[in-house]
């Protein structure tokens, strides 16, 4: 059987495809700026409501208007709406899917099964009432929600493909991040090395997530500004002489965040998996309020302006007494969705290093960066990301020193992290997985490829016909099966009117969980699932042609 000719050669088939990702990417990264925008407004709008409700207002950072100064005392009554909203947040953030962070790596995984969008604004929702509250929930959860979103929502307007809805969602999740931070190439590199434990990345997004995260800070500074997020000035290369001291600093950070992820292990997760997990979610509140009313209010809010302040070198010597304790919030509240995101990692191992580098006497700057890049990298497992931020935040003098100190934590901290999902690497990502199938009817028989005696060559989509074919060609392969999502031009059609290329044809749409015998009068909706029966080389050519504008 001859090979089936694209009506494009293959070079303009590529060429079309990656130019649809660009554009595609482009037009996100202004869409999820905008939204930041708008998530921007109304995070200005409620953090002085949750001030309110506390009594107290933490340091903010420089880059997002906040003030480096702490306002107002926790007040009693006031810290006792934290177990209830608390116990909300965990209510609304169940398990599965789980929080932001949580959401993207395990549907990437899951070859594109992600929530739905109204799954999306109620983590939002959470995520935002509990930040403002000033549980330990990093504003950059909200912005990833928000790029997510913005995926969504884009999709909805155009027709996606599971190729281009996985690598668009990792690109509106950078998107979103590169505004949280001000740090858009850091923010690109961070999201296509969240998904492995071990140190691979998701290369072939890198660049939609670049040119979408790019694209949105510059939306988002239209509005706010381009200023770093953290200002740090004078931070210099470490004298030849401090360079030990440095690496046992981030060496003691590293056995610090290493035990955080044994600590975080504590509680079973049958418990906070389960019916109890609101309660866990009430009593982590209660604890946060306990914490801030007896000892330090400082376990309140995600910790980046006390961060700023420490990098300043304006705080004492209860630095430390604030991160031990915000390294307690953290370990307990891991499995609960709180301290999941960049934020409270970055927050709580930049303290640490400050703390430390007092002690050790060592530039506080130097030393909260060097800490929050290994904290970073042991709980997160983004070596090169967290690097990467410390430097956007510290300027490329500290490029060696914060290199050799998140590699060094990398390689001593193992293969496990706080964000549930993360798999080891790409080898058992099921978005790099053979496509699995569910049960097909009798009427369908897989047909799985054989081994020929010799390999056959492949056959290129601009193939000739049978009777302009080389003599002695291979045989074709056999036909096997591919499920796919409905396409959107298809969608609301009758099964009947749908045109296929020769050599492919549909077998079993799978809807409400099972798989059924097509029929001709069967209209396809946006929640079915094709399984099509052709030769690979016939497949390709129906992909190739789905991804042509105006598919």
């Amino acid at each position: 059987m001859s090979g089936v000719r694209s009506p494009f050669p293959r070079a303009m088939l590529t060429r079309l495809e990656t130019g649809r990702i660009v554009v595609l990417s482009l037009l996100l990264g202004m869409l999820v700026g905008g939204l930041g925008i708008v998530l921007r407004v109304v995070l200005d709008v409620v953090l002085p409501w949750g001030a309110w409700l506390t009594g107290f207002s933490p340091p903010g950072p420089p880059g997002e208007g906040g003030l480096l100064m702490a306002f107002g005392d926790a007040l009693p009554w006031g810290l006792l709406f934290l177990p209830f909203i608390g116990g909300l947040y965990a209510w609304l953030v169940p398990a599965e899917p789980g929080a932001p962070y949580s959401q993207l790596v395990r549907g990437y995984h899951a070859r594109g099964q992600w929530p739905d969008v109204w799954t999306g604004f109620r983590t939002l929702l959470a995520t935002v009432i509990a930040h403002a509250s000033g549980l330990l929930i990093g504003r950059d959860s909200a912005f990833v929600m928000v790029g997510q979103i913005g995926t969504r929502l884009l999709g909805r307007a155009t027709r996606l493909d599971a190729v281009e809805s996985r690598t668009l969602m990792l690109a509106g999740a950078a998107a979103g991040l590169g505004t949280a931070l001000h740090a858009p190439l850091a923010a690109a590199v961070l999201i296509v090395e969240i998904l492995y434990r071990r140190f691979e990345f998701e290369f072939e997004v890198l660049m939609p997530c670049v040119l979408a995260a790019v694209a949105a800070y510059a939306i988002y500074g239209l509005g706010f500004g381009f200023s770093p997020l953290l200002s740090v000035v004078g931070a210099q290369l470490p004298a030849a002489g401090q360079v030990p001291l440095y690496l046992l600093l981030a060496l003691i950070v590293t056995l610090l965040g290493w035990i955080l992820l044994f600590a975080a292990r504590v509680v079973p997760s049958a418990w906070t998996d389960g019916w109890l997990r609101p309660v866990l979610g009430g009593l982590f509140g209660l604890l946060t309020a306990s914490m801030a009313l007896l000892s330090a209010p400082g376990v309140l809010g995600d910790g980046l302006g006390w961060l700023q302040l420490g990098l300043n070198g304006f705080l004492s010597e209860k630095v430390m007494e604030v991160a031990v304790w915000r390294w307690l919030l953290l370990a307990l509240g891991a499995r609960l969705a709180f301290g999941g995101g960049l934020f409270p990692s970055v927050a709580t191992g930049g303290l640490l290093g400050v703390g430390l580098g007092m002690g050790l006497g060592l530039d506080p700057a130097v030393s909260g960066l060097i800490g929050a890049t290994a904290f970073l990298t042991v709980t997160l497992n983004v070596p090169v990301g967290a690097a990467l931020l410390a430097v956007a935040w510290g300027g490329d003098t500290l490029l060696p020193v914060v290199l050799v100190a998140a590699g060094m934590a990398h390689f001593l901290s193992g293969e496990t992290g706080i964000v549930p999902g993360q798999v080891r690497s790409r080898a058992v990502s099921g978005a790099h997985a053979t496509p699995t199938f569910a049960p097909l009817p009798d009427t369908v028989r897989f047909m799985a490829p054989r081994s020929p005696a010799q390999p056959a060559a492949p056959i290129p989509f601009d193939a000739p016909a049978d009777g302009q074919a080389h003599e002695g060609a291979a045989a074709a392969p056999e036909r096997e099966l591919y499920r796919r999502a409905v396409p959107g031009g298809w969608q609301g059609t009758k099964l009947h009117l749908v045109s296929l290329p020769p050599g492919v044809e549909i077998v079993g749409i799978v809807r409400d969980g099972t798989v059924r015998v097509p029929r001709p009068e069967m209209r396809l909706t946006a929640d079915d699932e094709l399984v099509f029966l052709a030769r690979p080389q016939a497949y390709a050519a129906l992909e190739g042609l789905l991804r042509l504008p105006g598919a």
